[in-house]
């Protein structure tokens, strides 16, 4: 799964033209180590503005949602949509076929499991560059309000080698596209097997990982920071097969 994404430097490739907000920094703060379940504001290029960064919340929202109650329970269930059955649950369907984004990404974390305890994991991109994050989106008009909401959800796959390894009890991952097939993910018409052929896990030779410190789960201590990326080592922690 992907529950926690790291947006603190987001270096688009030249091939890939997106226009950041001004303030965008000032008016997002940190962005070391974002929390799903505290559903943050992510950085999203989306398919009606996919030349433009604007702001979704994490947890999607579908259109259908009748209460404040009933959006804030399936929000809670919707960080991730799984590829494998994304065009069949009545969350997802309608936005993968008509409202598809990009999450780019610093980097996420991960947790591996050995002997009883778990290992904090930073995967991140291979060299300079960014992780593009496969996404959903939808658009929600608070009917009292007025308020129009904007939610989003990260698709996963099945883990390749590396996350196997990692993730090593869901084995999943999040979808992540190369430069062409992330522009190609937000046109507008694309059909069911068109997206379908995009749904496949990225090789692992273009990603990178390490063991960090428990910063990153910590309840006391704040995680949003830079420190959290740095690396750790753990002795007991048998080598990864490459």
């Amino acid at each position: 799964m992907c529950y926690h994404v790291n947006q603190s430097s987001l270096d688009f490739d030249e091939d890939f033209k997106v226009t950041i907000p001004e303030n965008w920094a000032k008016s997002t703060g940190e962005r070391f180590h974002l929390n799903g379940f505290a559903h943050p504001k992510l950085g999203v290029v989306a398919s009606d503005k996919p030349n433009d960064l604007q702001e979704m919340e994490w947890g999607l929202v579908p259109f259908w949602v009748k209460s404040a109650e009933q959006a804030t329970d399936i929000a809670n269930k919707t960080l991730n949509a799984k590829a494998e059955t994304i065009f069949e649950l009545p969350s997802f369907r309608a936005a993968i076929l008509k409202r598809r984004c990009i999450i780019p990404v610093t980097g996420f974390y991960e947790w591996r499991h050995y002997k009883s305890k778990t290992y904090p994991y930073f995967i991140h991109p291979k060299g300079l560059g960014v992780f593009q994050l496969a996404g959903i989106w939808e658009e929600l008009t608070d009917k009292e309000t007025g308020e129009i909401k904007r939610t989003c959800s990260i698709i996963t796959t099945e883990a390749n080698l590396l996350m196997a390894q990692i993730h090593n009890t869901k084995k999943r991952m999040p979808l992540i596209l190369d430069v062409d097939n992330a522009k190609k993910w937000i046109e507008s018409d694309l059909k069911k097997d068109e997206i379908q052929e995009l749904m496949n896990p990225i090789s692992m030779d273009q990603m990178a990982s390490h063991t960090i410190s428990r910063l990153v789960t910590s309840r006391t201590e704040d995680s949003n920071v830079k420190e959290v990326t740095g690396k750790a080592e753990y002795a007991e922690l048998p080598e990864m097969v490459d």
